[in-house]
């Protein structure tokens, strides 16, 4: 475990926040970045914590939107600090409920199977892992509330991929954890946090 792994599956989740956040106010999406959060999410066996997000390249919608929001010259986005703070709250719900957590991993090995037949991005794979976290995740008591234009959030096909973000954005803060990511550690070791994250930015 390392600062540096913690670091990148932090970024993860800010990736998927910031584009929750596109899809909700302006109904269209980056399509690298939220192809690499999607994949994120089926990649449960990699090798490392670049690798689960494809490279470097596949984050680094991430690591730009975590640096705007903590660089002392810029004005913090609430709004995505919430979608944060609602994925890391999840995930402790999560890690101790079991039962679903076995639920979403049978999940996700059948949106594997369906990836396979149709690329990761394909409106089926989208709409099932939209669905097994509709089945999961929004059942708890506490839900991210999702902000924007109404006619952006009642299309389907955007509810579909605003939620399975969220299922990305949850999957990135359990790997944060894994990888010894904590909320102490996040509010004590900002400064060192964004230092990493602007080596990975000038180095690609």
């Amino acid at each position: 475990m390392s600062i540096e792994d913690s670091t990148l599956a932090l970024a993860g989740a800010f990736q998927a926040a910031v584009l929750v956040k596109q899809i909700a106010h302006k109904g269209l999406v980056d399509q690298a970045p939220f192809e690499a959060s999607i994949q994120s999410i089926l990649m449960t066996d990699a090798p490392s914590t670049e690798a689960v997000f494809g490279d470097i390249e596949g984050l680094l919608l991430g690591l730009k939107t975590f640096n705007t929001q903590f660089d002392s010259q810029s004005q913090n986005d609430l709004m995505l600090m919430r979608y944060v703070w609602g994925m890391i709250f999840l995930e402790r719900k999560l890690i101790k409920n079991p039962t679903m957590l076995n639920t979403l991993t049978q999940g996700i090995d059948r949106a594997k199977q369906q990836a396979d037949m149709y690329g990761t991005t394909h409106q089926n794979v989208i709409a099932n892992l939209a669905n097994l976290y509709s089945q999961t995740l929004s059942t708890f008591d506490y839900r991210i509330q999702v902000t924007g234009e109404i006619r952006f959030l009642e299309n389907e096909a955007n509810a579909n991929k605003i939620r399975a973000l969220l299922l990305a954005g949850i999957r990135a803060t359990v790997l944060w954890r894994q990888k010894g990511g904590t909320r102490l550690q996040f509010l004590l070791s900002r400064k060192k946090i964004l230092r990493i994250v602007q080596h990975y930015l000038n180095h690609h």
